[in-house]
């Protein structure tokens, strides 16, 4: 196993081990309020184990593999003992899967157990995407060994942005319902690509409540239920945790990323924890929700164990930010930073971007049997499809509108929350407006920096579509130009708009539709930027 050691240091360019001799106990029996028992493994160095601070995994994905090898051992050799834990009724824990729903009940008793161990002192919990979920769900309740919180592109109500009635996302919550229902068949890895292929067709599917037998064979609940209610269902209610995130007395140490799935719900929860005081900071890279980065093991290694071992981390600003166009990390007090301020940059004829809104409305047909394809940006896939990409083939379709500044002659630095206005109309009373801003560099290409969809009910009259999208902290360089794109979706990143005002699941209508973006004075669409004061 030294070998697979040596990969992974290079890998994640971690500091070198204390120790590369470590030993896996396998499938500790945890009881669970109810009776139900757990499966846990844990790591140590071989020689002098107890009594390091436990870093605490939660997991659904299972205890071997990338999670134990890839997490828990780099952390092993470097100063904790690890105890990873399958969630309920996966990978040998007993009771029953339900996404989501059990992790309060059953993270707090997980905890009731580690700390009665003679072998545990103080405890640091961990992990990305639900690993980082499931310690919001407990974090109003910690026990005082708890010394630290690392969770990682994750927020405390989770599912919740996906589901949106005014923005209904597909690939995320169906892809992962997919992806879940079938990890412990025989060989899932390896069939892993045919799987993608045969779930990214399952998308196209009508009605979509055939989507995850089309995909993978069986019927999901959880992907009948994310179809069937929206953010405001009583459905979800349990799984919202926000308001746990006030009352966490443990520090805590958050890693985003720009083009994560999860980021605008981990930067409200950041400033929740710094409204109420606690010592929390902030990290934001250029990654994506599956990029695999040593950040996290640099704040387990900095952050987590001074607080478990009663000191305090090296100090540091409580927001690092990666500038993207200026590539550089820099440091801020805050989120959003202060000395940026709202500015409005109107859409106008003739595909400029600038000073005032003028001209006649842009028109462009949708039609939902080919849908404006999602190209890079924040999605759940692996490779190249997600991210900052090349977007002139998107670019080039008939259904894309592009609003774009002449050359810069100064840089234009964007630090914050982004927002649209687009006056919008269409020949349905069911449509989607999405907007893109993107970076053109001074040999034409166009780089997608952050972007977001809203779907409205009454396109059928002129309406103002006020659409969020994803926060940055970008600079666009003198010599580069500003790019806005508008269209009326990103399939299947988003579920495509059939039009017709069916309900999501059983659709089966799609009606192709007429779209004018408007930008005269009465109508003046905009994208809102937070520039940095003069």
């Amino acid at each position: 196993m030294n070998l697979v050691s040596h990969l992974l240091e290079r890998q994640l360019r971690l500091p070198p081990p204390i120790t590369r001799d470590v030993v896996c106990e396998k499938d500790l029996r945890i009881p669970m309020s109810d009776g139900v028992e757990l499966l846990a493994n844990r790591w140590t160095p071989r020689d002098g184990g107890d009594g390091l601070p436990t870093a605490l995994l939660r997991t659904p994905y299972g205890r071997g593999g990338a999670f134990g090898t890839g997490l828990a051992r780099p952390l092993a050799e470097r100063g904790y003992q690890v105890l990873i834990q399958s969630t309920r009724g996966g990978f040998g824990s007993g009771g029953t899967f339900d996404p989501l729903r059990q992790e309060r009940a059953d993270g707090l008793a997980t905890l009731d157990w580690l700390v009665e161990q003679p072998w545990s002192d103080t405890i640091v919990l961990f992990g990305m995407s639900y690993l980082g979920y499931v310690q919001w769900a407990v974090a109003d309740a910690l026990p005082p060994q708890v010394r630290a919180l690392i969770p990682i592109v994750t927020e405390s109500a989770l599912t919740l942005e996906f589901l949106r009635a005014d923005g209904r996302s597909l690939e995320a919550p169906v892809g992962w319902g997919v992806m879940v229902s079938l990890q412990e068949r025989p060989f899932a890895r390896l069939r892993q690509l045919t799987q993608e292929r045969r779930t990214d067709r399952a998308f196209r599917s009508l009605p979509l409540s055939s989507a995850d037998v089309a995909a993978s064979g069986v019927r999901s609940a959880y992907v009948q239920d994310v179809l069937a209610h929206d953010a405001r269902a009583p459905r979800w209610a349990e799984l919202d945790h926000t308001h746990r995130v006030a009352s966490v007395t443990a520090p805590v140490s958050s890693i985003a990323g720009w083009y994560d799935i999860f980021l605008p719900g981990q930067l409200r929860d950041f400033r929740l924890l710094r409204e109420a005081g606690n010592p929390a900071r902030l990290t934001v890279g250029p990654w994506t929700h599956v990029d695999f980065h040593n950040t996290p093991f640099t704040e387990a290694l900095d952050f987590g164990l001074a607080y478990a071992r009663g000191e305090e981390p090296k100090p540091r600003p409580p927001v690092r930010l990666y500038v993207g166009g200026q590539d550089l990390w820099r440091d801020f007090e805050s989120w959003p930073p202060p000395g940026y301020s709202p500015s409005r940059w109107y859409l106008s004829s003739g595909g400029v971007l600038g000073a005032e809104a003028a001209g006649e409305p842009d028109r462009y047909r949708y039609d939902p049997a080919d849908p404006t394809p999602a190209v890079g940006g924040v999605r759940l896939v692996r490779g190249g499809g997600a991210g900052r990409v090349d977007n002139t083939a998107l670019e080039a379709r008939p259904d894309v509108l592009t609003y774009t500044t002449p050359v810069l002659t100064d840089d234009v630095e964007v630090i914050g929350e982004v927002s649209a206005e687009i006056w919008f109309s269409s020949s349905v009373r069911h449509a989607d407006v999405f907007v893109r801003l993107c970076d053109v560099d001074p040999a034409g290409t166009s780089w997608n920096v952050c972007d977001g969809l809203v779907s409205l009910t009454s396109a059928d009259e002129v309406t103002r579509a006020d659409v969020t999208l994803w926060p940055t902290a970008y600079r666009f360089r003198r010599g580069h130009r500003i790019r806005v794109q508008v269209s009326s979706g990103a399939f299947p990143r988003f579920a495509r708009n059939p039009g017709s005002g069916e309900p999501l699941a059983s659709a089966t209508t799609l009606l192709a539709a007429d779209q004018q973006v408007h930008h005269d004075a009465a109508h003046p669409s905009a994208i809102v930027l937070p520039l940095r004061d003069a």
